[in-house]
């Protein structure tokens, strides 16, 4: 198998493919579930290495969560929180999966920082632009990593987790269209796609340019005051 080489931001160690299992899971517990134990040890190996990412990126929520700021912080900070708890029920997922194989879920904080395949949270950034494109890249490279794991437990003949990492798959790519539509359509009003009801392409000085100001014409003023005067009584 290829592996390719994806260092963390702040760490010069290299990482696994997605489908490589980082160790070789220590003990099973016995269960009668009947998937070979070979199939089940790659399978948990895997599982702990999603498990692992699935942690990290959490947190990555919550970092976004807690610091963004601007205009649309109320919007950012309440759709970040719900990104988060999402992410902790696929934890659950994976971990429980982990579990029922007769393997350990290996999550702890320490286990994720160690093992994440994730780029490291930016930790200086505040405004909501910012958040929306590191978490976006975030949720795609676990999104990534997910389908990989797809693929790799159908060749384990372990339809189960298969299924698993499609149903976070699916929700993943959810919550990375809700994160990336604050991305797409920018530019088009000030406040993230609200067209501003102001006309942008006309100079500020040449809007009304066509109505004529009566007020600083005192003869065409006194020429409508007339005319208005000499209108007949029709009651």
């Amino acid at each position: 198998m290829t592996r390719t080489v994806t260092p963390r931001r702040d760490s010069p160690s290299p990482q696994r493919s997605a489908s490589e299992p980082r160790s070789r899971v220590p003990r099973l517990h016995p269960t009668k579930n009947d998937l070979p134990e070979a199939n089940r040890r790659d399978a948990i190996a895997l599982l702990n290495q999603r498990l692992a990412d699935c942690v990290d990126l959490q947190l990555q929520c919550k970092q976004a969560h807690w610091n963004v700021k601007g205009p649309t912080f109320i919007a950012l900070h309440e759709l970040f929180d719900e990104i988060s708890a999402s992410i902790a029920g696929y934890a659950d997922l994976i971990a429980e999966r982990a579990v029922q194989l007769g393997g350990i879920a290996e999550g702890t904080a320490v286990v994720a920082a160690e093992r994440s395949a994730l780029l490291s949270y930016p930790l200086a950034i505040s405004s909501g632009a910012e958040h929306v494109a590191a978490l976006s890249d975030a949720l795609a490279s676990f999104g990534r990593a997910v389908r990989t794991g797809i693929d790799a437990m159908e060749e384990l003949e372990d339809a189960d987790s298969a299924d698993i990492m499609t149903e976070i798959s699916r929700g993943v790519d959810k919550w990375l269209w809700f994160v990336e539509a604050h991305q797409q359509g920018a530019g088009r009003g000030q406040h993230d796609g609200v067209r501003s009801r102001a006309r942008p392409d006309v100079p500020l000085e040449r809007r009304g340019a066509g109505r004529r100001d009566y007020r600083r014409d005192p003869c065409r003023l006194a020429v409508m005051i007339s005319r208005s005067c000499m209108r007949p009584d029709l009651s």
